[in-house]
């Protein structure tokens, strides 16, 4: 059975979900704190980061890019014209250039900011970091995500999805890292209806129930989070 090791508030984990889910496949889920480093995780992955995959053969797949670039290698053709990497090289090149752009980008300048401040740290004991959040880093993360999401209207301007014509991980991985940070109300969709019109788009499909459904213990999320008409 394939294993997969993440944490619900992780958007790296959230969109390795997205990409299981819509791949149809179903693993089991261990939940691992990112902050409590836990020795048997770290036997597993040395570096620490989620997610990490445990395939059926019993490879160890680390990391949200690696993952989506392996489970492509061994379970995409088998998708067709569903594929989330598709065939022609150049649009495989936009994919992976817009993957880097959430993935790293994105996760450095917001979600990082966000999710950490405002979830992680009221977790954490205060050795490791945890108490009151740190307001510039909140801030920060507001202000940036602002050009994001005009970058995510102005691809969706003159395309069906963000890389092109069909639904890719570039999709995923943008919608992995809204979904938390609208989760805690800090995306100004009033800003850019073309972004949130994707949005809504993603939000609707199967694969993301299960995020939708996500709480955080003593938080609430914003009022819209799981209204698939926001």
């Amino acid at each position: 059975m394939l294993i997969l090791h993440h944490y619900p508030f992780s958007p790296h984990s959230r969109f390795a979900r997205l990409v299981l889910a819509e791949m149809g496949l179903g693993p089991e889920t261990v939940e691992e704190k990112p902050w409590e480093r836990r020795v048997p995780f770290l036997e597993i992955n040395p570096a620490g980061h989620i997610p990490v995959l445990v395939d059926e053969n019993g490879l160890v797949v680390p990391g949200a890019g690696v993952l989506a670039e392996y489970l492509d290698d061994t379970r995409g053709e088998r998708l067709g014209d569903r594929r989330l990497m598709p065939g022609h090289p150049a649009v495989r090149m936009e994919v992976r250039r817009l993957m880097d752009w959430f993935l790293v980008k994105f996760h450095e300048e917001v979600s990082d900011y966000l999710v950490t401040e405002k979830i992680y740290k009221r977790f954490m004991p205060p050795d490791l970091g945890g108490g009151p959040p740190d307001m510039n880093a909140i801030r920060a993360g507001r202000a940036n995500i602002r050009y994001h999401l005009k970058y995510i209207g102005y691809l969706i301007a003159t395309r069906n999805w963000l890389a092109g014509d069909q639904m890719t991980y570039a999709d995923l991985a943008a919608a992995a890292h809204l979904s938390v940070v609208d989760y805690l109300g800090d995306v100004p969709w009033d800003e850019d209806e073309t972004a949130k019109h994707w949005y809504a788009r993603i939000k609707s499909r199967p694969s993301f129930r299960a995020l939708l459904a996500d709480r955080v213990a003593g938080m609430a999320p914003a009022s819209h989070y799981d209204d698939l008409d926001f």
